[in-house]
Order: structure tokens, then sequence, then C-alpha cells
């Protein structure tokens, strides 16, 4: 069987790996180098507890650190594992620092990279991950895009072959965990509530937008649950932001990938800034509002169901309580990592 090696290291990746992993078995040598990107246990270790996951062939300790400093220590460690496994192709997901360490290091030594999420843009380059996304495409041999958006987003960077629309391997993993009845209610929540993410360096790295963000997200009608991000967690700290100072905001360590789940299926609404977790909550039907003045899942925008919300933070409760539209299923039929499998299978 050809051997294959993929790339996690931070908290979607696991998500979409878990597809990979499974459809793997028998068909071809998967082997796993976890960066450390993400080195809190509920981000990263609790995939391969809940979910059963394969336990990583490499554990690596890269986090922490600014962008290039990571990213460097990654395409150090990455490189010599290559050279030692020489495997036939590289699969990364996404758009971190470990995906284009991970893309770097095999594009020069030669090994066709697999990327999987490819030719998704925000059209936001202040986003690091949105260099990481273009930078891992223009080095890339097999691009596996979950929108038909991603065809002319490649296109018109001059890439037009190999490219193939499975779908969303994160909605593979979503089907299995709602089929497997593991949603369950929250016991620490009884009454209505909406859900909270926010994570991005542009909503916590200026102290007067994290304090409006919190501000309008205390004075909301509904109680907010707010799985606080180790990074928003430290930016409170340094602004001297204190949880006792929002009543109306219950602040909940980061969730497991099945918790987290759990409580926007159960929410009112979502408010984040995660594109994960945007599209989690249109596949679960629960309303969503993004904290970001654009979106990669535009398609989530159809009829309300997802609505930008970013320099008008006063409209936040307005735009909780508009009329949705139509539903409609987006992105893929549940079966995206089994057909990525076969096709390296067949062209490796």
């Amino acid at each position: 069987m050809k051997k294959i090696i993929a790339i996690i290291g931070a908290r979607p990746q696991f998500i979409k790996h878990f597809s990979l992993d499974k459809e793997a078995k028998g068909k071809i040598i998967l082997k796993t180098i976890h960066t450390g990107q993400h080195y809190d246990q509920n981000m990263s270790q609790i995939f391969f507890d809940e979910l059963g996951m394969s336990k990583p062939d490499y554990q690596l300790n890269n986090g922490g650190g600014q962008h290039g400093e990571q990213t460097g220590k990654m395409l150090i460690d990455i490189e010599k594992i290559f050279l030692n496994e020489k495997p036939e192709a590289v699969v990364v997901y996404g758009d971190t620092n470990s995906t284009l360490a991970g893309a770097l290091a095999a594009a020069k030594l030669h090994i066709p990279v697999a990327h999987i999420e490819a030719g998704i843009r925000s059209n936001n380059k202040k986003m690091p991950e949105e260099i990481n996304r273009i930078l891992t495409d223009h080095v890339s041999s097999y691009f596996f895009i979950p929108t038909a958006d991603a065809i002319q987003n490649l296109s018109k960077e001059g890439i037009t072959e190999n490219i193939f629309n499975f779908g969303d391997i994160m909605k593979d993993v979503l089907d299995y965990v709602v089929e497997s009845n593991f949603l369950k209610k929250s016991e620490l929540i009884t009454e209505p509530y909406y859900y909270a993410t926010i994570h991005r360096p542009y909503n916590t790295d200026e102290k007067e937008k994290l304090e409006k963000l919190l501000h309008t997200l205390n004075n909301l009608d509904l109680k907010v649950v707010f799985a606080i991000h180790p990074r928003t967690k430290e930016k409170m700290k340094d602004y001297g932001f204190l949880k006792e100072q929002y009543s109306n905001i219950i602040f909940i360590k980061p969730q497991a990938y099945i918790t987290n789940l759990s409580y926007i299926q159960f929410s009112e609404a979502v408010i984040t800034d995660s594109g994960g977790i945007q599209k989690e909550a249109y596949w679960l039907k629960t309303r969503c509002l993004t904290i970001r003045s654009e979106t990669e899942w535009t398609e989530t925008l159809q009829n309300g169901w997802n609505q930008l919300c970013f320099d008008d933070l006063e409209t936040l409760n307005t735009k909780l309580h508009n009329p949705l539209g139509t539903y409609t299923s987006l992105y893929s039929e549940g079966n995206t990592g089994q057909k990525i499998i076969q096709l390296l299978v067949d062209r490796l």
C-alpha cells in the first residue's frame, strides 16, 4: 500500500482528519504528524479520546511563538520526518501554520501535496489564515475543494488542474456524531441561550474592540454561554476585564468537539468568528451571527441563516431576531473522506 503522511495541529484539522483516518484503513498507509500547534487538552487530545481516532505517529511541540517562529520550527521538524519516512504524498488541511509548514516541507522535497479545503478565500490578507491558504495552494498538486466558488478562486490564480469538488470533509464527522446520538443538552444551562466563541486577532487584540464585544454580549436578551479561547482569556486578563463584570455571560472553557456541537445544536443562535463553526451551525440548522466583515462560506449567508456583524455591533440584537428564509443543503453528502482516499489510491 502507498504511504501518505497527514499534518494536523489545530482543532479544525483534528475534526477533518477523523474521516480520512477512518476511510484509509486497509486502503493506504496513513501516518500522522501532530505539530502541537494547539496544546490545550480540549482542543487536541480530546478528539482522539472522543472519536477513537488513531494516535499520531509523531507528536511535535511547536505551539506558541510568533507566526514566523512557529512555522519555522514546524518546517524544520517536519522535513526531518519526511526525509526518514519518504511518503508518496502529504495531506494538509485548511489554513493554519501547520498547513503551510507541511506543504512547504513536502514541496521542497518534491513530494506531492494534497490540500483538503483548497481554494477557499476570504479576500482579506490581514488574516494570517488567508496567506497560509494562498501559499499552500500554490505548492499543492491535488486540490480537494468544498464549494464550487473555490474553482473560480483557484482559476483566478492560474490553478486549473487536479481540482476535485468532493464536498466538505467536516460534514462527514458531523453526520457521524448526529447519527450516533452523541449530542446532548448541557446541564449547565436550562433556559434559552446564545452560544459564543471569539478568538481572532481583529476581535481580541484591540482593547476597545474586545470591550465593545463583551459589552454587547452582556446586554443581549438571552444568556450567553461563551466558550472562551485561551487567546481571548489572556487578552481579557491583559486588559483587566473581569468575568464578574459581565453578569449575562457564562464563561466556560473551550469545549470538546461533541460538547461544542451540542451547545450549537441546542442554542437559539451562535455568535462566532470561527470559520468551521459557521458551517457546523448551518448544518445543525442553528442561526449564526459571524463577527467578521467577510466570510469564506458565502453560501451560508443565503436566507439569513448566517449574517455578518463587525463594525455594526449595535445591530447584533436586531439581527438575532431577523426572520429566517428557506434552508437548503450545502457543501457535502457526507462521504467526502471516502472519495478523497479513493482518488489518492488511484492516482499515486
